[in-house]
């Protein structure tokens, strides 16, 4: 696999690595405003990480978010891409190796899809062949047909298919780091819960680093590696997992963010895999769930079938054990 600053041969499928992010003290202040947009911000995303940042309006959510890719400048601080400043770079240059995915999408209306995608790569100077192999490469990628989709417009398209198009564009030069402002944040419930899974799974083939803000602590939960929770003025209220934030939130701000139902929400971090099951009682009856089911989905799918257990089936559908109400509801204390 080639570094983040290697030239991909022509033709080449291999995908850039993802770079570290840190953040170094770093500030925004506007001038007549009594209160920074951010202050003194840090923090640090590994490589192949997904950050999200989360918070109440007016904490600096997207103004972070726009100082990475130099839309705006710092005050003060400095922001480092694979251990290198991104300060000292031209920012239409640095622009062209960051991912960027906005919840209005932006696509061009008068560009066909595969022109869109095509956007960057050919603005980086690259062939046709090569530009056209990335966009089919992508569209596979995000669950779509070439074929069918590539020739349409924006326009003919579902908000959905748009939004994949989107996350397809961000992708196309293979960045190492990609910025995701509310990307799912005009879309209805349901389609929006199927682009989460389906990024989810798209970030475990790719791996990039990616800082994703949302104002929903729910889906920050399920789609952050780590978050930022954000007060107002620009404060880093705590960093750290999903996980440690929903155990041990730092101070009563964060544990009101979270909400009083954090317990619940644990539970939809843990899956079947991690919980001992109780023994199977004979044979499969409807509904099932799998072990890779996560433990707030067992306990619903227990309540929606009236409180009596439900059976845990393995990959081939046998038996694998069973879960109670009073098994899962012990967790919860």
């Amino acid at each position: 696999m080639s570094t983040a600053n290697t030239a991909q041969p022509e033709g080449s499928s291999a995908s850039r690595q993802a770079a570290t992010l840190e953040l170094r003290d770093v500030a925004k202040h506007y001038p007549g405003q009594r209160q920074p947009a951010i202050a003194d911000l840090s923090f640090t995303v590994g490589a192949g990480e997904v950050c999200v940042l989360v918070g109440p309006s007016g904490s600096g959510k997207t103004t972070a978010l726009r100082l990475i890719n130099r839309m705006i400048e710092p005050s003060g601080g400095d922001i480092l891409l694979g251990g290198e400043s991104v300060l000292g770079r031209e920012p239409h240059q640095l622009r062209r190796h960051i991912g960027y995915v906005i919840q209005q999408i932006g696509l061009f209306p008068h560009f066909t899809v595969a022109e869109n995608i095509a956007t960057v790569p050919r603005l980086l100077g690259w062939d046709k062949r090569r530009t056209a192999a990335r966009v089919q490469e992508l569209l596979e990628l995000v669950g779509l047909d070439p074929d069918e989709i590539g020739p349409r417009y924006p326009a003919q398209l579902s908000g959905g298919q748009r939004q994949r198009i989107g996350v397809a564009r961000a992708l196309a030069a293979d960045p190492p780091l990609m910025l995701m402002d509310e990307p799912f944040g005009a879309i209805d419930p349901i389609t929006r819960t199927r682009l989460q899974d389906e990024f989810k799974r798209l970030q475990a083939q790719v791996q990039k680093t990616v800082v994703f803000v949302t104002h929903d602590i729910d889906e920050a939960i399920k789609m952050g590696d780590k978050i930022a929770i954000l007060r107002e003025g620009g404060h880093l209220a705590q960093y750290d997992s999903p996980a440690k934030i929903l155990i041990d939130p730092a101070d009563e701000f964060v544990a009101e963010f979270v909400g009083a139902d954090r317990a619940l929400k644990r539970l939809g971090l843990e899956t079947l895999d991690e919980v001992k099951l109780l023994p199977p009682n004979g044979a499969v009856s409807s509904p099932t769930v799998t072990r890779s089911t996560s433990v707030r989905d067992a306990l619903s799918a227990i309540l929606a079938d009236g409180g009596r257990p439900v059976t845990v089936v393995d990959e081939s559908g046998k038996p694998a054990g069973t879960v109670t109400l009073e098994l899962l509801g012990g967790l919860l204390r």
